[in-house]
């Protein structure tokens, strides 16, 4: 779209078109015009591809289940780890993951199951940056306790 934009502009001055003019004249520029196309389309390609995620903390009692069904292997215990790393990020990411449907009624979540295929098939960094926020989430203090 820039390099649509400069060599419109490049043109204006070829054309003789007075400066009062170039913005309208750059705007209606084929190139500009389908450079504008182009954008508009991958932007809509990207936002169709795109997963958004709300995160919101476990209540209490579900966090502390989900520590309690995967706490830490004793080996994993020996080396200072509080769950099992290799069965807690699915079970979380399943815990914490709510679907809504399009009146934005909760429907039915995600399984274990799902969770899993999801972690194993994104990124490494991506399935780490989902399991890292479902774990922050629930170990941050996100309340101001004082007197008031």
């Amino acid at each position: 779209m820039a390099k649509a934009r400069v060599g419109a502009l490049a043109e204006c001055t070829e054309q003789g078109i007075r400066e009062d003019q170039r913005d309208a004249w750059v705007a209606s520029n084929p190139r500009v015009l389908a450079a504008d196309a182009d954008l508009t389309a991958a932007q809509d390609a990207r936002a169709e591809a795109t997963l958004t995620q709300t995160v919101l903390a476990l209540p209490r009692p579900v966090w502390e289940d989900v520590l309690r069904e995967h706490a830490a292997t004793e080996a994993q215990a020996d080396r200072g780890m509080e769950y099992n790393i290799d069965t807690v990020p699915a079970a979380l990411v399943a815990a914490r993951h709510v679907e809504r449907d399009a009146g934005g009624a909760e429907a039915d979540g995600m399984s274990k199951a799902d969770a899993q295929e999801l972690l194993d098939t994104w990124s490494d960094g991506d399935a780490e940056a989902l399991f890292t926020a479902d774990l922050v989430i629930n170990q941050t203090l996100r309340a101001d306790l004082g007197r008031g």
